[in-house]
């Protein structure tokens, strides 16, 4: 990519439109973070209640997601492993980002998870050679001298310092403060996605999940998504100009 779009590698091929997008739970059709938590971890039951809070807005997402990954002892090579056993691609992705190849709409993953694990599950799922930037958080040694695999020895490393962990609406921002820009899509499905939520032109959240209801609540404009074979339709018709973003954006369908 050319030393012209260091901070927005995304307009490098001069694109019209750019696809930001979450990656558990919205590429893949279930959260690897919330798989691990639920097997690994303190459980399911309390996941819940802790996203809860979050969505109240009694509580902050970089906390509560870290004491919920804290409670998974089991060595990160483990994780991996069971990760690439049980998450699975959704049926429709992959055709879109071939589209998207095609069509010169680049793909950023934004996401609240670790990039390792993101790109070992994109390796499996789309083969060697995939081509998307991620924007992410990481993994890191629990305390000096000790292996992220070996019981207890990882920890996740943030993005930024906000009460996020990973503020979405930073990447962005970069885009959207253009004077001329391209038109912005966002798909996303749950807590980790509330701070890029009103940041683009369409925002798709995933149907039966949590940011459905947030969006309601805040009043934001989006439109429902089952899998990716809706997105592909919505945004080829976008791109066709056989309806406008705000034509799209249609809540709960």
């Amino acid at each position: 990519m050319g030393s012209a779009h260091v901070d927005t590698p995304a307009l490098a091929t001069n694109p019209n439109y750019i696809f930001f997008t979450d990656f558990d739970g919205t590429i893949t059709t279930a959260d690897s973070n919330d798989w691990m938590i639920d097997n690994l971890g303190f459980g399911a039951k309390r996941r819940e209640a802790d996203n809860g809070e979050v969505l109240a807005g009694r509580a902050h997402f970089r906390d509560v997601f870290y004491r919920m990954l804290e409670s998974i002892e089991t060595p990160f090579d483990e994780c991996m492993q069971h990760l690439l056993e049980n998450i699975k691609l959704d049926p429709g992705f992959k055709e879109f980002y071939n589209w998207s190849k095609e069509n010169n709409v680049p793909i950023v993953i934004l996401s609240g998870g670790m990039e390792p694990i993101i790109r070992a599950l994109l390796d499996k799922m789309l083969g060697p050679g995939w081509d998307m930037q991620i924007v992410s958080n990481n993994v890191a040694p629990s305390a000096e001298g000790r292996s992220i695999n070996e019981k207890g020895g990882w920890s996740i490393t943030f993005h930024d310092d906000s009460i996020h962990g990973h503020d979405k609406s930073l990447e962005i921002r970069k885009y959207s403060q253009l004077q001329q820009r391209p038109t912005m899509f966002y798909a996303g499905d749950g807590v980790s996605d509330l701070s890029a939520a009103r940041e683009t032109d369409l925002l798709f959240a995933k149907e039966g999940k949590d940011l459905v209801v947030w969006c309601e609540n805040a009043k934001i404009p989006f439109v429902t998504f089952r899998d990716w074979s809706s997105i592909s339709q919505t945004v080829k018709d976008i791109v066709a100009r056989k309806i406008t973003v705000e034509e799209a954006a249609r809540g709960r369908i």
